[in-house]
């Protein structure tokens, strides 16, 4: 493998699907940097530079603050990010009234403010040379009414149509977004979420985060506006647009509606 002169910028990398799109771009023989909050950020820049002819960073940021952006963006520097994949985010199950506000606040300044942050300054670069290529980790969580994942399914729904809206007005421009919309995947997530007592959180058919990453790695190479990742998922997603909201919200709660409750 050689280099490819490119630069990629994956974010939420340490673990899951954002490790494995990281992954990829190393196979690909792309300059990689990877960021997340944690401490294990390191350890899994540590694993892909044994298999990297290209060079791997790592950086430790918290996404969910203005710190963190500034962070982000003071590491890339004057470097053209050629690629710059979306993937940070945070879950949170139960039900709304029994979260923590400094949970529910967490989900929204790291989904959303701190996702919309990033987007819109790597983007107006891309713009200013006419090219560049995004990949949004969105959900088809953001599909369906959360029921006991309320905060979490509605930053999901803004970050699915934000990428979509960004990929029209971008249209003509050189610079693309893609919208990967997985369902459940067998990541830390669940665990992080305290939805370890839900049905959902128990299942044992939850996605390869590699198939995952793989499909979305592909469609924003593709330069196309949105993938589904997952038969069933596809199906679910196809439901959306045809059952009322309150049934939807049921298909949800059953789902993830903690163990004990009612």
């Amino acid at each position: 493998m050689s280099r490819s002169g490119h630069f990629a910028v994956v974010t939420g990398a340490s673990t899951g699907i954002g490790f494995e799109l990281a992954r990829l771009a190393v196979e690909d023989g792309h300059d990689v940097l990877i960021v997340a909050e944690e401490a294990a950020i390191k350890a899994a820049g540590a694993k892909l530079s044994t298999a990297a002819a290209a060079a791997v960073e790592t950086l430790r940021a918290d996404l969910a603050t203005e710190h963190g952006v500034a962070e982000l963006f003071e590491r890339i520097g004057a470097r053209r990010v050629d690629y710059f994949m979306a993937n940070a985010g945070v879950g949170l199950g139960h039900a709304f009234l029994d979260q923590e506000w400094d949970e529910i606040e967490r989900v929204i300044d790291l989904n959303v403010k701190g996702t919309t942050a990033t987007l819109q300054r790597v983007l107006r670069d891309m713009v200013a040379r006419g090219q560049g290529r995004v990949l949004v980790t969105g959900s088809i969580a953001g599909m369906i009414p959360g029921s006991y994942q309320a905060v979490y399914n509605a930053s999901k729904a803004y970050l699915d149509n934000l990428s979509l809206a960004l990929g029209s007005e971008l249209d003509d421009t050189g610079v693309t977004v893609t919208c990967l919309r997985p369902g459940p995947v067998d990541t830390p997530f669940f665990e992080r979420a305290h939805m370890e007592d839900t049905p959902v959180g128990q299942d044992d058919g939850k996605a390869d985060p590699a198939k995952v990453a793989r499909d979305g790695y592909d469609a924003m190479m593709k330069g196309e506006s949105g993938i589904t990742s997952g038969f069933m998922n596809k199906v679910q997603a196809a439901l959306t647009g045809v059952l009322p909201e309150p049934v939807l919200a049921q298909m949800h709660r059953r789902m993830a509606e903690p163990e004990g409750e009612e």
